[in-house]
């Protein structure tokens, strides 16, 4: 589903990525862990086509990003935390997200937001949401168009005990659908719990720790 090859990224002195090369399988959720600013995030970013990466390529689904398309066809992601208008409800932003690609009707927003545990009838504005509800609200936002791919940056930040165990539940069954799922998380747990591979970010760099072919790795 994913092929990067040889990908750095430089912005300014700084070297955020270094000569990246990995290959993440259709239809597995795929975990990535490291320190803040090892990385990680930035190389998600350069997936979803928001940055550029200095030297190196990047294919989703056989098509080179920044090449054959600015942004992988089939893609809902999460990064950082989500950002929404303050003023409105969650149902409301959601809407007018929709509108961007004019896809989704009514029953297709409701039902991704009760997926994650979200009333869509909540008249409440987003900003007086607590953190976890942000969250939640973040992730119906990535998968209410039903997309091949799914890109999440900590995911469970802001979840209760009950909202993980939930989270967790739903990402299995998005795999059991044969979704693709690149996920980011220091909860050891969770990577343990999710995860059929498991890499590692270090000051730029990317190692395998699990769950690869790491000779048919080198190989290609």
């Amino acid at each position: 589903m994913i092929e990067i090859k040889q990908v750095s990224l430089r912005i300014k002195k700084d070297e955020i990525l270094r000569n990246v090369t990995v290959n993440f399988a259709r239809g597995q959720i795929h975990g990535i862990i490291g320190r803040n600013g090892s990385g990680k995030t930035m190389l998600m970013k350069c997936v979803c086509g928001f940055i550029r990466p200095t030297s190196g390529q990047i294919f989703v689904d056989g098509e080179e990003i920044g090449k054959d398309r600015d942004f992988p066809k089939s893609l809902g992601c999460m990064i950082e935390t989500p950002s929404f208008i303050p003023y409105y409800s969650g149902y409301r932003n959601l809407y007018y997200l929709a509108q961007l690609k004019n896809r989704l009707g009514r029953r297709e927003i409701e039902e991704a937001m009760m997926r994650v545990g979200l009333d869509p009838h909540l008249k409440r504005q987003v900003r007086k949401y607590s953190l976890g509800m942000r969250q939640r609200l973040g992730l119906a936002q990535a998968i209410m168009e039903n997309p091949d791919l799914l890109i999440l940056d900590e995911p469970m930040n802001g979840l209760d005990k009950e909202g993980v165990s939930q989270m967790r539940e739903y990402l299995l069954n998005l795999k059991e659908q044969g979704k693709t799922i690149l996920l980011a998380s220091h909860s050891t747990e969770d990577i343990d719990m999710l995860c059929d591979t498991v890499c590692e970010m270090e000051k730029g760099t990317l190692t395998v720790l699990r769950g690869m072919d790491e000779k048919k790795l080198e190989k290609r």
